[in-house]
């Protein structure tokens, strides 16, 4: 029997594999791998979502007006230009379906989210790896591998799973070399942990081929209510409203997420524990003699000798308790991912890194 055959690209796709979260032996593991908040929603968020659940049975709203202000007004970004999804993984999807397709090339780097990739090879393009420069990306790389062919660059800043901050500067001169004909899309999963740093909205408001993107995933704590959004000129804002579906978001997701924006106090609390979280941890991982740079993310990178070490450590931690992220499909195999937690959490991780050094 004669199969149906999918478009081009897809029988290339790896599916997504996301942070484990179960433990065998563990009813309730210390979960670090997935980059999410440690102290969970603002609680305001989880009661704006849950008052929307007796009124499921009506559809949501299709233009998001309302969340779009409230982004706009904490942001300073022009509603009108704001797209919101199923979490920035939906924007990208969205880019990529709208802008790149067979004889197309989209450029990400080789620590690059994997989505990128994903999203790419569905819509029949073809994906061009560049190389980073010590877990940072590179410009020169990339601007080398731009062609005529290429529509899209897609690189996060911060990025992950390294954490490093490509300077503005070197956006700016990104953006500069980046050809009319192509879309620089500035993915800022983690933009609020860098202090300083704008995500690239100033380059998006002063040229007409940059996209920022943004999502309540992390800071935010709405992983589960998946809601991210775009903020791009307004001519690509009108392309990717064309394929958006009508009710892509629930009327739970819009209140949780706007609620949590509002929720100053919140947002302040998580981020100073992070700033100072992460930088106890790297401090410790240093002090173990682990490889580690400074992040500008809600988790770090520790770096051991090789691939059979780190994956001795992962054991040994999983043994703990404790689930981590090894980015080995990052091509990362000697590193480990450690969600940055409560200082609770960071404490037992720096604790067990330190047993099983002493043990190796």
């Amino acid at each position: 029997m004669t199969q149906i055959t999918p478009q081009p690209g897809i029988l290339d796709i790896a599916l997504y594999q996301g942070g484990q979260s179960q433990l065998a032996g563990h009813a309730e593991p210390l979960k670090l791998s997935s980059n999410e908040n440690p102290f969970g929603p603002s609680p305001r968020a989880v009661a704006a979502a849950a008052a929307e659940m007796a009124a499921i049975h009506r559809y949501p709203s299709t233009d998001h007006a309302e969340l779009r202000q409230a982004i706009g007004k904490v942001h300073s970004v022009n509603p009108e230009q704001v797209i919101c999804g199923v979490g920035s993984d939906e924007i990208i999807h969205f880019l990529c379906q709208a802008y790149a397709g067979p004889g197309d090339e989209v450029i990400h780097t080789e620590h690059g989210f994997a989505m990128y990739r994903i999203s790419t090879l569905a819509a029949g393009a073809t994906p061009v790896e560049v190389p980073e420069r010590d877990r940072f990306v590179d410009v020169d790389a990339i601007l080398a591998a731009v062609t005529s062919a290429t529509r899209l660059i897609f690189i996060a800043n911060p990025a992950n799973p390294t954490g490093t901050l490509l300077p503005m500067e070197e956006v700016q001169r990104l953006a500069d070399g980046t050809p009319e004909g192509c879309l620089l899309v500035l993915d800022g999963a983690y933009v609020e942990f860098a202090a300083g740093y704008d995500g690239g909205r100033t380059l998006v408001e002063s040229r007409s081929n940059v996209v920022m993107t943004r999502t309540f995933s992390k800071l935010y704590g709405l992983g589960g209510l998946r809601v991210g959004w775009g903020y791009a000129p307004q001519h690509v804002i009108d392309v990717l409203n064309r394929i958006r579906g009508p009710f892509n978001l629930s009327n739970a997701a819009l209140a949780g997420a706007e609620a949590a924006l509002k929720d100053e106090g919140w947002v302040t609390e998580c981020l100073q524990v992070n700033a100072e979280e992460r930088a106890r941890l790297i401090g410790g991982l240093r002090q173990l003699g682990l490889g580690c740079d400074e992040s500008a993310a809600n988790f770090v990178l520790a770096r051991f000798a090789d691939e059979q070490t780190a994956l001795a450590a992962d054991a040994y931690l999983k043994g703990q308790g404790i689930i981590v992220r090894h980015p080995k499909s990052y091509k990362l195999p000697h590193a480990l991912r450690i969600t940055v937690g409560r200082p609770e959490d960071n404490s037992r991780v720096l604790a067990a890194l330190t047993n099983f050094k002493e043990q190796a």
